[in-house]
Order: C-alpha cells, then sequence, then structure tokens
C-alpha cells in the first residue's frame, strides 16, 4: 500500500508538472501574440510607432493614440496606461499631444496621462509604476467636490537620458532636464536641472554635477568598470547566451530532482 501511495504521488507530481509547462507555454503564446508593435499593432493606430518598439502584452489603457508619437526601440512593459485627452474619442486638434523620443523605457504598471502636452525624451528609463502627468485636480470652489471641478492642466517636459525610479510621480509644469536622477517615490514639479538627483515629496535637489569638482556631494560608490573598448557585440550576445545556457541547465537539474 505504502509502495502505491508513492506511485499515485509521483503521476500527481508528473501531472501538475506536465500542466504547469502547458500552461506556461500557452501564456508566453499570448504575450507574444499580444503584443503590439509596429508590424502588428492591432487595434491602436499611433500617430507613430517607431521599428523596434514593442507595447507588453497585457497593455494597460490606452487611448488617443493619433496624437501620441512613440519613437524607435522603446519598450513598454506590461499594464502601462498611455493617454491623449481627458477621455476617448475627443478631436484634439493637428499637433502631438504625448510624445515618447527613440528608446524610451516604462516600467510596468506607469501611467502617462497627457491631457496637454507630456514629451519624454529619448533614452529616458521608467522604473515600474511611475506616473506622470499633465493634469492635476483643482480644489478652488470649498463647496463643490473635488472630483467635479475643472482641473488643471501644464505641460510637462522630461529631458533625454534621465532615470526615474520605482513610484515616482511627475506632476503637471514639471520641466527636467538632461540626464536627471528621480529617486524612488519622489514627488517632482517645476524645474530639475541638468545632470542632477532628486528626491523626496516634494522633490529636492540632493546631488549635482559640478563641472570642476564632480559629483557634488561626491558619489559613496566607485563607478562602474565599462565595457572595453575591444569587446565586441558578437562577444557580449555569446556571454548572455551562455548566461542563459547555465540558467537552464540549473532549472533542468533541479526538476530532475523533484522528479
Amino acid at each position: 500500500m505504502p509502495r502505491n501511495r508513492n506511485t499515485f504521488s509521483s503521476l500527481a507530481g508528473l501531472r501538475r508538472r506536465v500542466v504547469g509547462r502547458a500552461v506556461q507555454a500557452g501564456w508566453r503564446w499570448v504575450r507574444e501574440a499580444g503584443a503590439v508593435t509596429a508590424d502588428s499593432p492591432g487595434r491602436l493606430r499611433f500617430r507613430r510607432l517607431g521599428a523596434g518598439t514593442r507595447l507588453a502584452f497585457p497593455q494597460g489603457t490606452v487611448f488617443g493614440e493619433p496624437w501620441i508619437e512613440i519613437g524607435e526601440h522603446c519598450i513598454i512593459a506590461e499594464q502601462v496606461t498611455l493617454t491623449a485627452g481627458m477621455m476617448p474619442g475627443l478631436d484634439l486638434g493637428a499637433e502631438t499631444v504625448l510624445t515618447l523620443g527613440n528608446g524610451v523605457v516604462l516600467g510596468r504598471g506607469s501611467h502617462v496621462i497627457a491631457d496637454t502636452t507630456v514629451t519624454i525624451g529619448s533614452d529616458t528609463y521608467c522604473g515600474p509604476y511611475v506616473y506622470i502627468t499633465s493634469t492635476n485636480h483643482s480644489y478652488d470652489d470649498p463647496h463643490e467636490p473635488v472630483g467635479r471641478q475643472w482641473p488643471r492642466s501644464e505641460p510637462v517636459v522630461i529631458g533625454p537620458g534621465c532615470w526615474l525610479g520605482t513610484g515616482a510621480v511627475i506632476l503637471p509644469g514639471a520641466r527636467l532636464g538632461r540626464n536627471v536622477v528621480v529617486a524612488a517615490g519622489a514627488i517632482v514639479r517645476g524645474e530639475v536641472p541638468d545632470h542632477s538627483v532628486v528626491a523626496g515629496a516634494p522633490a529636492r535637489v540632493v546631488r549635482r554635477w559640478d563641472p570642476e569638482k564632480g559629483w557634488q556631494p561626491p558619489l559613496r560608490t566607485p563607478a562602474p568598470v565599462p565595457i572595453p573598448d575591444s569587446v565586441t557585440p558578437e562577444q557580449l550576445a555569446a556571454l548572455a547566451a551562455l548566461e542563459l545556457a547555465d540558467e537552464i541547465e540549473e532549472q533542468v537539474t533541479d526538476a530532475l530532482k523533484g522528479a
């Protein structure tokens, strides 16, 4: 009888593994088929969708696409909201409202709400759950619910090469310079100069680059070692493939141990 229980347990474990792998394979197929690219935009008709750009599946809320331009080689993660205008179906005129430059990365669950112009410069990276908006609630009338009062809108400009940490909030009227670092959870409004680091709520400059003195205050960690110029893209690809092979081998070994 113990042997029969072991047999049934082994069969149940094998069945779970087979079903699990089938579900995972099916989900990978769904994610691949549901992704939005320039070659397979699906129902979305952006004003521009650059080559090499990909909106992962499932997408978040997306509307106002005729007034949204997305550059080349952008990565838009799952559940990212991209909207132009206050609601779907509006005529927003002849000009682009929301612009993402080349190489922009928007992390999972981020929101970009453009009721008036929002521009995100090339090679700007956003961590998960970043919130960028050109519109804020108003509360001028103390007798009217805040949600029923007409909101205020101001353009937002984020310069090229910025990094926005997880959960950062960029408020209406914000203008970030080039290569700005926004700490996780920071709430940014107003002007932020080039080559600076901001943190806090409201955000303030906590570090800046001085052409003569370097970073002030000085960085606490050493600079990363750059990739040597002699290393070719083919060698980097081979190294990545080797690391992936090692990972797969480890997963297979673990699966065999559990069988």
